[in-house]
């Protein structure tokens, strides 16, 4: 099981970021519906750039394994306040849904800020040629 380790680590990378990319990337082809309901749940509509452009970045980020912890510590933020924001009427049971699924995403990347990206990572890398110099 210790060989699969580095493969279920990438894995599960793959998993909890792919939402983000592909979420990021949706965004683009229905932008003023994405503006429309961002600006119907309080936000400034002109926000939908700067999270395309994070959703994308972060998601690639993770799924490379480079600067893990921090993006992990940020997506973790980010689907939190998601949730607060967008999936605030638990009363209707899909919004619970998906506020859940927000907060089990943002304990996924609590487990990432902790542990790392693991061997097969961007992370690993640079740390294993660092002290290769040293």
């Amino acid at each position: 099981m210790n060989k699969l380790n580095p493969l279920f680590s990438l894995a599960g990378r793959v998993m909890i970021a792919l939402i983000f990319v592909l979420a990021g990337l949706s965004k683009i082809s229905a932008i003023e519906g994405t503006q429309g309901y961002m600006e119907a749940m309080g936000l400034p509509g002109i926000l939908i750039y700067p999270t395309i452009l994070f959703e994308v970045a972060a998601g690639l980020a993770i799924i490379a394994g480079f600067k893990t912890r921090y993006v992990a510590l940020a997506l973790a933020g980010f689907s939190l306040l998601s949730a607060f924001i967008f999936h605030n009427q638990l009363g209707d049971q899909m919004q619970f849904i998906l506020f859940m699924k927000n907060v089990a995403i943002a304990g996924g990347f609590l487990f990432l800020a902790r542990y790392g990206a693991g061997e097969l990572s961007i992370d690993n890398h640079r740390s294993a040629a660092v002290a290769s110099t040293s």
